[in-house]
């Protein structure tokens, strides 16, 4: 039985459960735990913000936006939020999902790491940022209350080395395809685990192109 925190629990539908047992089966702990933290701050978020999302796409964006990091279904050379993303696609897909939800979970997905810009989007898209930024950055912490922030925790605990288990964990999913994280915030990952990680440079890419002048 999932808890409900200040009218928000986990949607209780045959979709919902097979999102949480593949992805529980699938992630590790600790993503696992943190992905279902950041449906409850996303869903928390929505309803200070007042605005009207469906929590079964909620919640498939949430749950699924690690995925990428898994050896299972971490691609060669693509950043880990589109294997995510396309992870989520081919299991919506496959329960029948409409297209269009599916582009709005898969854009969720994608961009969950770019700032600045989900926000402007669908509730959806903004949300599964939202939850994201909470949990990891703490970004917006003071908006929750601290009866929610217990209660959400309680649920899905942190680990107590959270910050640093949570930045071992981006490392160990990306660093085999460090060029996969030129222009996004996982460099800084890369940066902070690796002496020898070179960071991309947009300037440097533009002087070494073919153009002329």
């Amino acid at each position: 039985m999932t808890p409900t925190i200040d009218g928000i629990a986990i949607p209780d539908s045959t979709l919902a459960r097979a999102i949480t047992e593949l992805v529980r089966d699938t992630e590790t702990p600790l993503l696992y735990h943190h992905s279902s933290r950041v449906y409850y701050w996303g869903a928390l978020a929505g309803k200070h913000r007042s605005l009207t999302f469906d929590r079964e796409l909620l919640y498939a964006g949430a749950m699924f936006h690690d995925m990428g990091l898994t050896r299972r279904h971490s691609s060669a050379d693509e950043r880990f939020e589109v294997d995510g993303a396309n992870v989520a696609r081919d299991f919506l897909r496959a329960h029948g999902i409409a297209q269009t939800d599916i582009d709005t979970v898969w854009t969720a997905i994608a961009l969950h790491t770019t700032p600045g810009i989900p926000q402007h989007m669908h509730p959806v898209v903004a949300l599964v940022t939202a939850g994201v930024e909470m949990d990891v950055l703490g970004l917006a912490y003071a908006e929750y209350s601290e009866a929610q922030r217990a209660a959400v925790v309680a649920a899905h605990p942190r680990t107590p080395r959270f910050k640093e288990d949570i930045i071992q964990a981006f490392y160990d999913g990306i660093r085999h395809k460090p060029a996969t994280t030129f222009g996004n915030v996982k460099a800084d990952v890369l940066a902070d685990k690796d002496p020898a990680f070179c960071r991309g440079n947009f300037c440097s890419v533009i002087r070494g192109s073919a153009w002329t002048g």
